[in-house]
C-alpha cells in the first residue's frame, strides 16, 4: 500500500426528508445564494423545500448552470455574489451544479484572473466561500469531494480542479429526489460511478486489500442495481444504494494509498467539450478501449477484476481478460449507453481533433505510469471506433 493523507470534512445528511436539517448547519445570519441547473428543481418542489428549510435568512437564486458548467455562466454568479455581498452558497442539483458552485466559491475572492484557477487545476486556491449541497442526481461524488470540472465555451476547454478549500461543509442526500429523474440520467449516474471506481482500482497491485475489496464491493453493487434503476418502479432502497455508492466511489476513501488512472476521464472530457456528449457516455466509449489497448500493463488487476467482480474463472488468462472487457462493455450497453465513437457518427478525422486538444491541454503523459502518450491515446480512440 502506498503512503497517503486522507482528509474529508464533509458532513452527510442521508435519508428521506432530511432537507429540513439544513437549518441546523447554515449560520443564522448567512446571506445565501441558491444555485441550480434547469427548472426541474423548481417544478419538483426541491427549491421550495430548501428555501423553507433556510427560514428567515436572506436568499437569492441563480439558475441555468449547464450539465457541463460553463465558465461564462459561473462568472455571472460570481458577479452577483460580489454585488449582493452574499456569503454562503447552496447548490441544489447534480454533480455539474455542485462542481460549478465549487468554482464560484473559490472565484469570488480570488486575487488574480479567475481562469487561472482552472489552468493551475486549483493549486492556487487559498480560500473559498462556505457552501453546501442538496444532491438530486447521484453520479459524480462531487457532494463529498474537493474536485470539479468546468468548461470554457469560447475555447472548448474542459479542465479539472481540486483543492482542500472546496469540500462542501455538508451535503443532503435524499434518495426520494431521484424519482423525478429521467432514466437516461440515472443510467448515466450508474456508469459514471462505476468508472470512477475502475479508475482507482484497475491499475496495478500494491497489496491494498481494504481498498481492493471495497472497490470490488462497489462495482458489484452497481452491477446489481444498474438494471433495477432502469425500471421506473425502482424502490427507495435501490435508489439509496445508488446514491451512497456514487458518493463512496469518489470521496477519496477507495483511492487512498493506491495508484490511480484518470486517462479515461481526461480523454472523455475532450469528447464532451468538442461534441457535447454526456460525460458518462464518453466514459462508456473510452474505458473498454482503454482496457483493451493497455491490457498488458493492467494484466494482474484485469485478471483479479475478472475473477472477483464478474466471477470469470473459465479459460486461459487472455480469454478471461477478453471476457472481463466484453462483460464491462455489455453492462454499459444494457444500461443504454453506446460504447463506440461510430454510435455518435464520429470517425478518424474527429480523432485527430481530439488528439490536438489533448496536446493543447498538455495531457500527454496520462495514466498510473504517466506513459499514456498522444500515440496511445490515439490507439485508444481508434479502438473505440
Amino acid at each position: 500500500m502506498l503512503n497517503f493523507d486522507f482528509y474529508n470534512p464533509t458532513r452527510i445528511l442521508f435519508g428521506a426528508d432530511t432537507i429540513v436539517k439544513i437549518n441546523d448547519y447554515v449560520p443564522a445570519e448567512a446571506r445565501v445564494l441558491m444555485l441550480y441547473g434547469g427548472e426541474s428543481a423548481r417544478k419538483n418542489g426541491t427549491l421550495a423545500e430548501v428555501r423553507e428549510a433556510l427560514g428567515t435568512r436572506e436568499i437569492h437564486e441563480f439558475g441555468g448552470i449547464e450539465p457541463n458548467p460553463s465558465y461564462e455562466t459561473l462568472m455571472r454568479a460570481v458577479e452577483l455574489i460580489r454585488e449582493q455581498k452574499l456569503d454562503f452558497l447552496m447548490a441544489v442539483g447534480g454533480g455539474s451544479v455542485i462542481d460549478g458552485t465549487k468554482f464560484i466559491a473559490a472565484a469570488v475572492n480570488y486575487a488574480g484572473d479567475t481562469w487561472e484557477i482552472l489552468e493551475t487545476h486549483g493549486t492556487q486556491i487559498s480560500q473559498a466561500l462556505p457552501f453546501a449541497s442538496v444532491l438530486t442526481l447521484p453520479a459524480t461524488g462531487s457532494e463529498m469531494n474537493n474536485g470539479g470540472v468546468v468548461t470554457r465555451k469560447s475555447t472548448q476547454a474542459k479542465l479539472a480542479f481540486s483543492s482542500p478549500y472546496v469540500f462542501p461543509q455538508f451535503s443532503v442526500l435524499d434518495p426520494n429526489k431521484t424519482y423525478s429523474l429521467p432514466t437516461r440520467q440515472l443510467a448515466n449516474g450508474v456508469v459514471d460511478a462505476f468508472i470512477h471506481v475502475m479508475e482507482q482500482y484497475l491499475t496495478y497491485p500494491v497489496n491494498a486489500q481494504v481498498q481492493d475489496r471495497f472497490a470490488e464491493g462497489l462495482l458489484q453493487t452497481l452491477i446489481e442495481i444498474g438494471p433495477k434503476i432502469l425500471d421506473d418502479s425502482a424502490d427507495y432502497d435501490t435508489r439509496a444504494n445508488l446514491m451512497w455508492a456514487a458518493s463512496m466511489a469518489l470521496n477519496g476513501l477507495i483511492g487512498a494509498g493506491v495508484p490511480q488512472d484518470w486517462s479515461t476521464h481526461l480523454i472523455g472530457h475532450e469528447l464532451t467539450a468538442l461534441h457535447g456528449i454526456d460525460h458518462a457516455r464518453t466514459l462508456a466509449i473510452v474505458l473498454p478501449a482503454n482496457l483493451q489497448v493497455r491490457r498488458q500493463e493492467k494484466r494482474e488487476k484485469l485478471l483479479q477484476y475478472a475473477t472477483r467482480v464478474w466471477q470469470i474463472v473459465e479459460g486461459d488468462e487472455e480469454q478471461r481478460i477478453d471476457a472481463a472487457i466484453a462483460r464491462t462493455r455489455t453492462f454499459f450497453e444494457q444500461l443504454g449507453l453506446p460504447t463506440r465513437l461510430s454510435d455518435y457518427q464520429l470517425g478518424a478525422t474527429d480523432i485527430e481533433i481530439i488528439i490536438t486538444q489533448l496536446e493543447s491541454h498538455n495531457l500527454t503523459q496520462l495514466g498510473e505510469h504517466k506513459n499514456v502518450s498522444l500515440e496511445i491515446s490515439r490507439q485508444i480512440l481508434e479502438t473505440s471506433l
